[in-house]
């Protein structure tokens, strides 16, 4: 019995990892985009005149993070960039029709069906799983990292299994 826990809790992990990168390479079949760049890009769509620092704040999301997808979504002509009127150290930021289109073509991404599913929970259950994630998290030696550039950067192999 005490060795079957472990491996239903491996095998839960696994389908979990295994969603993720299945999530992400429809995403980048569709629109091109990782999911760090999708929600850059939704976020800046569902404010009203952002900055990058905004931006970087309400995703908690470093700013190198943000100006590194923030470049990457202008290259692909999803994003402009206009100095503030204002304050001309800052720069707003406003999606495309270009971008638009992306985000009107992006499947449902896992990180969006969590976050409409998850607020439905009673609160213990929330804890529950926030606390039982944490733990694994410190168990994987991966309570430190990032996740953010870690997607972007390439350190996750998206290519298929061999």
């Amino acid at each position: 019995m005490e060795s079957t826990i472990p491996n239903l809790t491996l095998r839960a992990l696994r389908r979990i990892l295994r969603a993720t990168e299945i999530g992400n390479r429809r995403l980048a079949a569709s629109t091109g985009l990782t999911p760090s760049q999708l929600l850059v890009l939704r976020e800046i769509e569902a404010r009203d005149r952002p900055t990058p620092s905004q931006i970087a704040g309400s995703l908690q999301f470093s700013q190198a993070t943000i100006t590194a997808i923030v470049d990457h979504l202008s290259a692909l002509g999803f994003v402009t960039r206009a100095r503030n009127d204002r304050d001309k150290r800052q720069f707003i930021l406003t999606v495309t029709a270009e971008g638009q289109a992306a985000l009107a073509g992006a499947p449902d991404m896992l990180q969006q069906i969590f976050a409409e599913r998850f607020p439905g929970l009673p609160g213990w259950e929330q804890a529950m799983i926030l606390s039982a994630v944490e733990r694994l998290a410190m168990i994987l030696g991966a309570q430190h990292i990032d996740a953010a550039p870690l997607l972007d950067s390439g350190a996750i192999d998206r290519s298929e299994p061999s």
